[in-house]
């Protein structure tokens, strides 16, 4: 076993007190995932207390336990007791980065950061040793907890940053201290929560606050924000500001793209001093303009630009977030699945749409509500119908108060069953489909599209099969 805390650091990291000698070899908060050797953080949440699962995470394995309370039968040898389990979460967190000789990337953004993330974790860690949050750890206990478990020997760290509301990334960033903190675009999302886009660019860009002195910034050229954005890197630690996207202007620059089905091939130019090719196995225009930050984010960290990229052609979407498979019917036949059901907002939503419209057969999209759209929600939902007709898609199912908009505002060539939750729309995706269809799944977490794709799979006889990319 590889020892991530001793006994020891643990106090010296939280102030806590144990009687133990113990060693852990990662951190967890989660007894369904908890590994043996694990120190079990027991943190108290609106909806329940994890002090009452400190019994099952010790009878697991798990090396130790950081309580607030001392859990009636639970060993004292096995326990560290602080006042606060969050904040000392965070202590273990700030720890973790303070002993990292790593160098840290940070990830936000509207759209594209989970993705972001994984494809940096990829390509860095075919060069050396690198550390990134697990799926989308990347809240107030997220982001300590993907710190608390940053091996000490690790080359390169990647943290996911997110937020909903203002100065949530602040706290954030000045915990990680990324070396380079990469924004990946502004969209309308958690409008509830904001005022304006503008508001939200301004939220993201706190990411920035917390660059290491001399860091680099990392931003889209063709924001329609990026001149605001701009002003707070000028404002912020950084020492070099870099952009990435289609514009003139941009360090990192679009040149030429081939889409199609199943890749993207990708002309870049570098400070229109270099010209660099690859493949990108995603596919879809959005993983093409994302996948030029992650080459400027590999370039800033100093690791190799043109081994990252060629790992960029058996990169593959996170579940949830474009993966593929192919899914058999029960009459016979196959359809393509395109799981986007993790998450959606206008953006992400119209980048899946335009995907869906390079795919073979007929081109199925089953969407469910947006969430926290605030007052503009009823008009971001109707007006997906322009890129749904742009794109050629054959037929729309919908489910949900909000995406009731869209289904009234589709032509009825387009209009498929609406139903008022993925549960009940299920059955009406299941009749609609036929062999050799393309289908899109795709809502916010909230709405749960993810549903509809159990729902798919559990026809099948025997498996689901990834689709050959």
């Amino acid at each position: 076993m590889t020892a991530l805390w001793t006994a020891e650091a643990v106090v010296a990291a939280t102030g806590g007190e144990t009687a133990g000698g113990w060693v852990a070899s990662g951190v967890s908060i989660d007894t369904r995932t908890i590994a043996p050797g694990d120190l079990f953080v027991a943190l108290i949440g609106p909806n329940r207390d994890a002090h009452d699962f400190v019994a099952t995470a010790l009878d697991k394995g798990a090396a130790a336990a950081l309580v607030s309370r001392v859990p009636e039968g639970a060993d004292p040898a096995r326990l560290v007791l602080v006042p606060d389990t969050q904040i000392a979460l965070e202590g273990l967190g700030r720890a973790g980065r303070a002993r990292s000789a790593a160098r840290i990337a940070g990830v936000t953004g509207s759209v594209g950061k989970t993705g972001t993330k994984e494809a940096l974790r990829h390509v860095l860690s075919r060069q050396a040793p690198t550390h990134a949050s697990a799926a989308s750890h990347n809240n107030h206990w997220g982001v300590p907890l993907s710190l608390a478990r940053l091996p000490e020997r690790a080359s390169y760290g990647v943290l996911e940053l997110g937020m909903n509301h203002p100065g949530e990334l602040r706290a954030l960033t000045r915990m990680v201290r990324p070396h380079v903190a990469i924004i990946t675009t502004v969209a309308p999302a958690h409008l509830a929560f904001f005022p304006s886009v503008e508001a939200i660019a301004d939220a993201k860009s706190e990411i920035l606050e917390g660059l290491e002195p001399g860091g680099v910034a990392v931003l889209n050229r063709d924001s329609e924000h990026y001149p605001r954005m701009r002003r707070h890197a000028e404002r912020s630690p950084a020492g070099r500001i870099v952009t990435f996207g289609q514009h003139e202007a941009a360090d990192w620059r679009l040149e030429n793209v081939e889409l199609g089905p199943g890749h993207s091939e990708v002309t870049v130019s570098i400070r229109k001093q270099h010209r660099l090719a690859y493949r990108l196995g995603p596919p879809g225009r959005h993983w093409v303009l994302n996948s030029l930050g992650v080459l400027a984010v590999v370039e800033a960290l100093g690791a190799d630009v043109a081994r990252a990229a060629r790992a960029l052609a058996d990169l593959r979407p996170p579940a949830g977030r474009g993966e593929r498979q192919q899914v058999r019917l029960p009459g016979g036949g196959e359809v393509l699945l395109l799981d986007e059901s993790y998450n959606a907002n206008p953006a992400s939503m119209r980048a899946a749409i335009e995907l869906l419209g390079q795919m073979p057969g007929r081109r199925i999209a089953a969407l469910g509500d947006m969430l926290e759209l605030g007052e503009h929600s009823a008009a971001l939902h109707a007006a997906l119908a322009e890129p749904i007709l742009a794109a050629g898609i054959d037929l729309v199912l919908t489910c949900g108060p909000q995406m009731a908009h869209l289904h009234a505002a589709l032509p009825a060539e387009r209009r498929g069953a609406h139903e008022s939750d993925s549960t009940s729309l299920a059955a009406a995706v299941k009749e609609a489909l036929r062999p050799g269809d393309t289908l899109l799944v795709k809502g916010s977490l909230g709405s749960r599209m993810a549903r509809i794709i159990d729902a798919l799979q559990a026809e099948e006889k025997p498996t689901v099969s990834r689709a050959a990319l």
